[in-house]
Formats: C-alpha cells, sequence, structure tokens
C-alpha cells in the first residue's frame, strides 16, 4: 500500500511530538534547581547540644573515613574511592566557601543527603548512600549539618573523577535514581522494642551497612531482594548480616558489641580491610546506640530469636602441627618467623584474650580473598590500639603466601584445603595494584 504524503506527514509529525515529549520527560527527570548560597554561618550560631548530637551521628555515618583522604585534613575530601565503573573522589565537607559546602544550607544539605543533589543542582553520584540516608530524620540531619558547618574550614579541591568512558556525565544519574532510590521514611514496627528499632533505624539509615553487605547488580544498584545476603567491599568480601552468615551460631549481642566497640571478638578475630576504620569510628560511639545496632543485627542472623551460647565455647581450640608442617614444611619455619610471635598458642596476645587462629572467621572461610587480603594488606589497628598486623606483600611470593595460608588452614582449623590458592592470591595482589 502506497501512502500519500498526507499520511506521510502525519506519521512524521507524530514521531516528533513524540521525540519532543520524550525529551521533555527526561528533561523534568533530570533537571532539578540550584540553591542560592548562603554566607557562611558563624559556628556560634549552633546550639552546642546539637552539635555533640551531630558528632554522634556523623560518626554512625562514619563521614570522616570516605571524606578524608590518607594523611589529609579531616572532613577535606579527595579520598580516592575504587568502584567496578572507576574511580571517584569523595568531596570536601568542611564549611569552605569555595571548595566546601560553607555557603550551603540546611536545605541544601538535606536535599544533598537525601536524594543525592548537589547545592547546584547537580547530581552526585551514590557513592553517597543517599538511598539510605532517605530513612534519616530531619532533625539528625540538621545535628549533621550543625557538626560539620563548626568544623575548621579547608581548602582542598577533590581531583577529577576517573570513571569508565560516558559515566561522567551526571545527568544519567537521574535515570539510576529513578530505578534505585526510594524515597521512604524510617517507621517504627511496634511489635518491637524500642532498641531494636533504634538499631534497625541507625542500620538501615546512617551507618548504611547494606551498602557494603548486600550484594549489588550490574547497575550498582542494592539487590533489596536479597538484603544482607553479603557483598564485596574495596576487594574485601563483606560477609551476609543475616542468617545465612557462616559464622552467625557463633555471634551474640556481647560479641556483636565487643568486635563493633573495639573492632575485636575473642571468637571471630579482628576486623579489616573497609571494617577496620568502621570499628575504629564506633569507638567513639556511645555504649547504647552501639549495643542497638548489634541487637538488630542479631535478629537478623538468628530470626527465630533462640538464645546463642558465647563464641568461643562453640569453637574449640585446634592446632594440628605436626601434619600441617608435614605437608607444608617450609610454611612452617616461615610461620615461626613471621607469624608465631602473636599467633602461636602460647603467643602472650592469644593468652590475654585477643582472638585466636583457630576462630578466625576468615581462616574458616570457604572463600580465602579476606585471608590472602589480610596478608597483602595488613590488619589495621583496633579501637584500644592492640592488634597490629604488618603487611607481607612485599616480603613474601605468591607462593609463599599460599603456602603459609594453606599451612594456617590445615594447622588451626578443621576445614578443607583451598583449591588454586596460589593463582588466587596473584589475581587479588593484581587487583590491589590496578
Amino acid at each position: 500500500m502506497k501512502l500519500s504524503k498526507r499520511h506521510l506527514a502525519t506519521g512524521a509529525a507524530f514521531v516528533s511530538a513524540m521525540i519532543v515529549t520524550g525529551v521533555g520527560i527526561a528533561a523534568w527527570i533530570v533537571y532539578e534547581p540550584a540553591f542560592s548560597e548562603i554566607a557562611r554561618p558563624s559556628p556560634s550560631s549552633f546550639d552546642r547540644g546539637i552539635v555533640a548530637k551531630g558528632e554522634q551521628l556523623a560518626t554512625v555515618g562514619d563521614c570522616i573515613v570516605c571524606h578524608t583522604a590518607p594523611n589529609g585534613a579531616p572532613f577535606a575530601g579527595a579520598r580516592a574511592l575504587p568502584t567496578p565503573f572507576g574511580t571517584l573522589f569523595s568531596d570536601n565537607i568542611t564549611p569552605d566557601e569555595k571548595t566546601g559546602i560553607g555557603t550551603w544550607s540546611l536545605a541544601a544539605f538535606s536535599r544533598a543527603m537525601r536524594q543525592g543533589v548537589g547545592r547546584d543542582g547537580s547530581h552526585l553520584y551514590p557513592a553517597l548512600p543517599y538511598e539510605h540516608f532517605t530513612h534519616v530524620s530531619d532533625d539528625d540531619l540538621e545535628a549533621i549539618y550543625a557538626f560539620l558547618m563548626t568544623r575548621q574550614p579547608v581548602s582542598q579541591q577533590a581531583p577529577e573523577n576517573r570513571l569508565l568512558p560516558g559515566l561522567g556525565f551526571r545527568p544519567l544519574l537521574a535515570g539510576w535514581k529513578l530505578l534505585f532510590l526510594k524515597q521512604t521514611e524510617f517507621k517504627p514496627q511496634t511489635s518491637e522494642s524500642a532498641e531494636w528499632n533504634r538499631g534497625k533505624y541507625l542500620v538501615d539509615g546512617l551507618a548504611h551497612c547494606g551498602g557494603c553487605h548486600t550484594p549489588r547488580n550490574l547497575a550498582g544498584g542494592e539487590e533489596r531482594a536479597r538484603e544482607f545476603a553479603g557483598g564485596v567491599a574495596e576487594g574485601w568480601n563483606a560477609p551476609p548480616l543475616n542468617e545465612a552468615n557462616p559464622s552467625a551460631a557463633t555471634w551474640n549481642v556481647d560479641s556483636l558489641v565487643a568486635y563493633l566497640k573495639t573492632g575485636s571478638d575473642r571468637g571471630h578475630s579482628a576486623a579489616g580491610g573497609p571494617m577496620a576504620p568502621v570499628s575504629e569510628g564506633l569507638s567513639r560511639l556511645n555504649d547504647a546506640d552501639v549495643r542497638a545496632i548489634a541487637a538488630y543485627i542479631d535478629s537478623r542472623m538468628h530470626p527465630s530469636r533462640e538464645a546463642v551460647a558465647t563464641a568461643v565455647t562453640v569453637v574449640a581450640a585446634t592446632d594440628n602441627r605436626p601434619a600441617a608442617a608435614a605437608a607444608h614444611p617450609e610454611a612452617d619455619l616461615l610461620f615461626e618467623g613471621a607469624c608465631s610471635g602473636c599467633h602461636a598458642p602460647r603467643a602472650p596476645m592469644n593468652v590475654n584474650g585477643r582472638p585466636i587462629l583457630t576462630t578466625a572467621t576468615d581462616l574458616r572461610a570457604d572463600d580465602p580473598r579476606n585471608a590472602v587480603q589480610t596478608l597483602l594488606q595488613g590488619g589495621a589497628q583496633s579501637a584500644d590500639k592492640g592488634a597490629y598486623m604488618p603487611s607481607f606483600s612485599s616480603t613474601m611470593t605468591d607462593r609463599q603466601l599460599a603456602d603459609v595460608l594453606a599451612y594456617a588452614r590445615a594447622r588451626f582449623t578443621d576445614k578443607p584445603a583451598w583449591p588454586d590458592l596460589e593463582a588466587t592470591v596473584g589475581d587479588i595482589r593484581k587487583e590491589n595494584a590496578e
């Protein structure tokens, strides 16, 4: 059938109208107005009690970790944040007027926290976990704002982000938010205790635990249907925080409190990787909030709410040195020279109550990633400054590291050997160098 010119013109007009409509809808989704600049508020204009409250809330959110570069000024940004899509650099959140948030109003700050939009209307990358901060109350955001606006202003511009081609086009983030940003307020559950509700409010909101401990899809959005099923953060496995946690039977509220507050628990070992600075920050948080967080996480690990025995009574101490040394003679010597001063069964650290290798979650895990990272990157100090482990990345080869790990697993656990361990060490070492 041959179309007339009138039909062709009508069709062209319809297509044009659809394109214009689509562009208009896209522009409506993308556009966010800029907020006017304000004169930087005087620190004395903020109530001291609100500032103190904000300091505790910022501690829960671990703001200082992401927004402080190594050896940099607190909250001045420029910290590299590696992601599967490239490297982002954190923003300066000191009250500097040119490079920080000194000219931001409370309304602009609240919009950034909940909607991921800067004062100038630009879309912010979800390295700022605004999909969690939607749960935070107005009063708490005001307190955090007061705390940040009373910090020392620092003039420091973050480096340009280094992202995959095309991903530096910020309007694309509007589409990401359309898919993954749900504006939901926290609603207490009347059937639960005040402590449980406080813990859920902190875990789901400012603490943004799901940001690491929930799997993400290919677009970087959290898989809500698999909340707390475990994830990956900065090259480390973030274990599940629900009943799927392989050590759930050895966690209880008290052991979680100890781990969160001090970075160490006798039945599980010390916090490492990105969890180490989290526990360092929580060491400054009030005990009631730490216990509330622990109570909520415990309820997710044990949905039936059955009491759980103390961890060290569940996992018995193990030392199979003769068999391990026979299978790994070189590693036995390496362990004696580099590790036994802290990790031998009668070492002072173990005798004085520090975690023993038998109960080390990473050594008992099915996946050796975190154990490998511990040897490659070392372990940060815990909150009580009593636990430190050096990196062996430059002093041991892939083969030696794999041999030591295989030896330790054979000596101190009843778990089967990890397969292809030397290749795994090499792969993770390459990841760390990228």
